[in-house]
């Protein structure tokens, strides 16, 4: 199959999928494309038992997707500079403290329980797992993923502060995540940087890639205020988004986080009155047509990796252990801060919301891919994708029923 057929089917999924579940579940649009995409994936199975050619050939073209890279490398971008723009900006400097505490500080301490955790099971169900290789999937697993966070967060019922707290940690975390996996990747392959090095690091490419985000986003915005011409608006914002994402991986700082500081800037002015009426409907509309058709693809994408990742039963034991650690150590992470909120706020539930709502999917799967191939792949691969799909099914259907209980028992009778 050309890659033009491939992408026809793959939207046609999308498109069928979505207007299947628009007429008769009415789920979740994310949590209905990883559906349509694992169902995708058993019917291309069956259909090679039935049609072996055509079974082959369709599933030659999808195992030779490079998910790895369709994440990071194309799609990330446009979906984080696209959820940066639904960020209330003025509450998220409110918030600042609690959100780069998570990003930081929550993400380290989750990767050491979640790393030592999994470590310590496999060590009792005799699963051949070192320590490195461990930390490495603690890290990959410990920054929520800001497409299936975003996705929850428009569906859920929360106060401004939750709101801005879940989308703050989810975006920043990324680029701190990705820095502390590529770090621990390094040092369990034996190219290990001094830990000094390996801290320089995170703050360098984190400081600098908000840095760099912030002072493209600037420019354009200037350039924007100069003219009234949405369709050129338009461009500049796509231009933005992809070259702070690109000039921050050329600079070996952060892209992820160099593209939610321009994002935040651009969304921040289509808000107030830097830009005309028609500037910000255009520009609105652009990106939320643009997040809506990546985050469907995306998610179909990830129920689609169900035939490319090996489960070995062996592993059914350890894939379990290391969901209810991950969810463990996201208890454990947000506690002190929704116990903060709690008495201070009176934000009922405010450590349940923060827990649940911190969803890991498509973005620690694409990590988890790029793993170098040897003994541990395929286990923090079948580990990875369990961790994600659960998530996402199962915290993605409950959030939104979740935080409508919660407000409904803390309005006043």
């Amino acid at each position: 199959m050309s890659s033009f057929e491939l992408a026809a089917l793959f939207l046609t999924l999308v498109a069928v999928g979505g207007w299947l579940n628009a007429r008769t579940l009415r789920l979740p649009h994310g949590v209905a494309m990883l559906f349509v995409g694992m169902a995708g994936a058993l019917g291309f199975l069956a259909l090679r038992r039935v049609a072996p050619g055509v079974g082959e050939q369709v599933l030659g073209a999808i195992s030779g997707v490079n998910f790895a890279q369709t994440v990071l490398g194309y799609m990330l971008a446009f979906l984080l500079f696209a959820g940066s723009m639904q960020v209330d900006l003025h509450e998220l400097r409110r918030r600042r403290l609690s959100v780069w505490t998570l990003a930081t500080v929550g993400v380290v301490a989750s990767t050491a329980v979640v790393g030592v955790g999994v470590w310590l099971a496999a060590q009792g169900l005799g699963v051949a797992l070192s320590l490195p290789w461990a930390l490495v999937f603690g890290a990959l697993i410990s920054p929520t993923d800001p497409v299936a966070v975003l996705a929850a967060v428009r569906q859920g019922q929360l106060s401004k502060a939750l709101r801005a707290i879940l989308q703050g940690e989810a975006l920043f975390n990324d680029g701190v995540g990705i820095v502390v996996f590529t770090a621990l990747a390094a040092f369990a392959t034996g190219a290990a940087p001094s830990p000094a090095f390996a801290l320089w690091s995170v703050i360098l490419q984190a400081a600098g890639g908000l840095a760099l985000g912030a002072a493209a986003g600037w420019l354009v915005l200037r350039a924007m205020r100069s003219i009234d011409d949405f369709a050129v608006e338009v461009s500049l914002s796509l231009a933005l988004a992809t070259a702070a994402y690109a000039a921050a991986q050329a600079l070996h700082l952060s892209g992820p986080i160099a593209v939610v500081g321009a994002g935040l800037l651009i969304g921040d002015a289509h808000r107030g009155s830097d830009l005309s009426e028609a500037a910000q409907l255009h520009l609105r509309s652009f990106w939320a047509l643009v997040d809506e058709i990546l985050n469907a693809l995306l998610f179909l994408l990830l129920g689609l990796q169900l035939f490319t990742v090996s489960l070995p039963p062996r592993l059914a034991s350890l894939c379990l252990a290391a969901t209810v650690l991950v969810l463990g150590a996201r208890f454990a992470v947000v506690l002190p801060w929704g116990s903060y909120l709690h008495l201070r706020h009176e934000e009922r539930g405010a450590n349940l919301i923060l827990a649940w709502g911190g969803l890991h999917g498509a973005l620690s799967l694409a990590l988890a891919l790029s793993v170098p191939p040897g003994p541990a792949q395929p286990i923090i691969l079948a580990a990875t994708y369990v961790v994600a799909t659960v998530s996402v099914a199962l915290q993605g259907l409950t959030f939104a029923p979740l935080t409508r209980l919660l407000r409904k028992q803390a309005a006043p009778a």
